[in-house]
């Protein structure tokens, strides 16, 4: 699987959208940011759907089909999901909400305890420097620029996922002319099919029941096929016997 595509079916990233909507919505240290298994994701998107269940989200998250890392499935859900983000923020991000601390927080694959112990080490720091004393100007110095740095890193994460979440859109889009584009090929052979000229002959049949086949893992061309032999062969015994 794709690198991307791996990311976008692993439930994490989407884990992380609705926690910056609704911030300490999601149980982030349940979050598996490095599930790469069927299971580790499925468990993650067992978290977002509990979170929708709270937040009273009427959506049913297609976990089967997500996990499989099919595109199409993928982006639409991502599509929707940032429809949803965008009409409860207006579209606007929380310039308050730090991914990378909340990522601290999640689970296998998150950032390490090492850098969550000194990001937490800086961020005291700075406090502890902001309600000193005025006296010392060295102090003072160093805590804002790891503010600084805090902060440049917080839009970095947001400007990468935004980025991410645009691309990802982009293919929907191009994916669903593309869906358009073959749906309405087959609504016209549909069509044709249906011609009262055509619409008894075995051939128009057999195409009738690849087009209506219900079972999208198996083939129905094997079925059309054994079809037309039949008709075939039944439309030879009725010559030999007018014969």
């Amino acid at each position: 699987m794709p690198y991307k595509q791996w990311k976008a079916a692993s439930g994490a990233v989407q884990c992380q959208m609705i926690d910056m909507t609704y911030p300490g919505a999601v149980p982030m240290h349940k979050v598996n940011f490095d599930a790469k298994t069927e299971y580790d994701m499925i468990q993650n998107y067992k978290v977002l759907q509990d979170v929708f269940n709270k937040l009273k989200i009427e959506k049913h998250i297609e976990v089967n089909r997500l996990v499989k890392g099919r595109p199409l499935d993928n982006l639409e859900f991502l599509q929707w999901l940032k429809r949803y983000c965008d009409s409860v923020n207006g579209g606007i991000m929380n310039e308050n909400y730090n991914p990378v601390e909340r990522r601290c927080k999640g689970g296998k694959g998150g950032a390490t305890m090492k850098g969550c112990q000194k990001a937490a080490k800086s961020l005291q720091t700075h406090n502890m420097h902001s309600h000193g004393s005025g006296d010392s100007v060295e102090p003072r110095s160093k805590p804002g620029k790891n503010g600084i740095t805090g902060g440049t890193n917080s839009s970095a994460e947001i400007q990468a996922l935004s980025k991410e979440i645009t691309e990802l859109k982009m293919s929907v889009d191009l994916l669903e002319k593309e869906r358009d584009f073959y749906f309405a090929k087959l609504r016209d052979i549909e069509i044709f099919c249906q011609m009262p000229e055509l619409e008894d002959l075995p051939m128009a049949a057999a195409i009738k029941m690849i087009l209506y086949a219900a079972d999208a893992k198996e083939s129905a061309l094997t079925e059309a096929q054994e079809y037309i032999y039949q008709s075939q062969n039944r439309t030879d015994v009725e010559d030999e016997n007018e014969e």
